[in-house]
């Protein structure tokens, strides 16, 4: 029969790193604060060596013989490392899944609202899931649950592209709709730009008189005719 464990009888988590007085080897090959070969030292005295510093002896290539153990402030470097890795888990893309609910049955009013719940999330570059619930008979028609889910799709298109296309779960159907590359990207300035300077010029030649040309002025000396 497997003894139960005491309550006491608790693993102390170990660091990942081998330091100081875990090393066990009996000798190893010294690097030097500063990244310098100091060669190969008898454990205790590279950690005599560390102490001597102020610093630790770190263990950072176990497979090699003799292992490589190197001196450095061992609370700075383990600082230093989970700063690099919060800013990669900071800079990773989190993907969110938004959902949005259907009735087979939708009016014209409540569809276009929903539809644009779903292009508002997938502006944000958010995946949508899209669920049609039916109810009482309207399961026996799961044609027209499909066919407002393709609607919708074929309507968003630019913005989205079906990662999973109309399936039944149970009483409901649904579809998985992802952003585009197109998604939250906004129209460029310059075309912008160009647009309302295309508009200013038409608005100018619109509101004014074009210049009377200069050969109509009637010149020096030449007779007016009389009204």
């Amino acid at each position: 029969m497997r003894p139960r464990r005491r309550p006491d009888d608790r693993r102390v988590p170990q660091p990942q790193d081998r330091i100081n007085e875990n090393i066990r080897v009996p000798q190893v090959r010294l690097v030097g604060e500063d990244g310098e070969q100091i060669g190969i030292k008898t454990t205790d005295e590279a950690r005599e060596y560390a102490y001597s510093k102020g610093l630790d002896l770190v263990e950072v290539a176990a497979a090699a013989d003799p292992p490589v153990a190197r001196v450095m402030d061992y609370g700075k470097y383990r600082y230093e490392q989970e700063q690099k890795a919060k800013l990669a888990r900071k800079h990773q893309s989190q993907v969110h899944v938004k959902e949005i609910k259907f009735r087979p049955k939708i009016g014209i009013h409540d569809y276009e609202t929903k539809k644009g719940h779903v292009v508002r999330f997938l502006n944000q570059r958010a995946k949508v899931k899209v669920t049609i619930m039916f109810r009482g008979r309207e399961n026996l028609h799961p044609e027209r649950g499909r066919d407002l889910l393709l609607r919708l799709a074929d309507e968003i298109k630019d913005l989205a592209v079906v990662e999973s296309p109309p399936l039944l779960d149970g009483r409901n159907m649904v579809m998985l709709l992802g952003p585009t590359k197109n998604a939250g990207v906004k129209p460029d300035a310059k075309d912008e730009d160009g647009q309302r300077s295309e508009e200013a010029l038409q608005s100018d030649g619109d509101g004014k008189d074009p210049a009377p040309a200069r050969d109509a002025e009637p010149q020096p000396g030449a007779q007016v005719g009389q009204a």
